[in-house]
């Protein structure tokens, strides 16, 4: 039998692992890859002094952050960069607190980045994605008992790690098809004058070395 160590170590990696992999799950679960994705967008934003003005989370899983400023230059380029990087880094950052024995602290931040992801949500279905998350988040935080809150803030950083990468090459796949013209990795191309496919690399590169480095983390803690 397992002991309930391993249980905490190994069950939300498995689990998150179905919720990457399955077609049926993915579908539900990427919505909360989309918040990160599109909160990436906007931190970035107002981070490089433009004018965040709201954004919106549809039930295709697909999201839009719009936010003022010169449309190119630095800025730009940064904000247009964060959204596929964000999922993977910010796994990273919170498994970096939960080994450090901070889980109680990475759920609060997780809910703080909610709360301010919600202010600027300009939709009804982005305004459920966020409100549902967060409800979670908060259950676990006050209500969970401690084997339960370190099994689901384990589980969730493992999630935010492993549903950091497929976005990724899902992008290219809809590249490949030509489904997505006007996507991050596109408009960086006009931005920058480099190929999209470099930046495609680039997101695959920071989400799977993300991987790689908080997998590392929560599996030797």
């Amino acid at each position: 039998m397992p002991t309930q160590e391993q249980l905490v170590l190994w069950g939300p990696a498995a689990a998150a692992f179905l919720l990457v992999v399955i077609g049926v799950l993915w579908r539900i679960s990427r919505n909360v890859v989309t918040i990160a994705h599109e909160g990436g967008h906007a931190l970035v934003a107002v981070l490089t002094g433009r004018r965040l003005t709201g954004i919106k989370l549809h039930s295709d899983t697909s999201g839009l952050t719009v936010s003022r400023g010169r449309p190119t230059g630095p800025g730009m380029v940064f904000t247009a960069m964060a959204g596929y990087i964000a999922p993977s880094l910010l796994g990273l950052g919170f498994a970096l607190l939960v080994v450090g024995d901070q889980v109680r602290l990475m759920l609060w931040l997780a809910i703080a980045l909610l709360l301010a992801v919600l202010v600027m949500i300009r939709n009804v279905f982005g305004v459920i994605s966020v409100v549902v998350t967060g409800a979670i988040l908060v259950w676990v935080s006050f209500y969970a008992s401690d084997p339960v809150r370190d099994a689901c803030a384990f589980g969730f950083c493992w999630f935010l790690l492993l549903g950091g990468v497929r976005p990724v090459w899902e992008l290219q796949v809809k590249r490949w098809k030509r489904q997505a013209p006007r996507s991050d990795a596109d408009q960086l191309a006009w931005l920058t004058h480099l190929p999209a496919l470099f930046w495609v690399l680039l997101f695959f590169a920071v989400s799977v070395g993300s991987l790689v480095l908080g997998g590392g983390l929560l599996l030797g803690r």
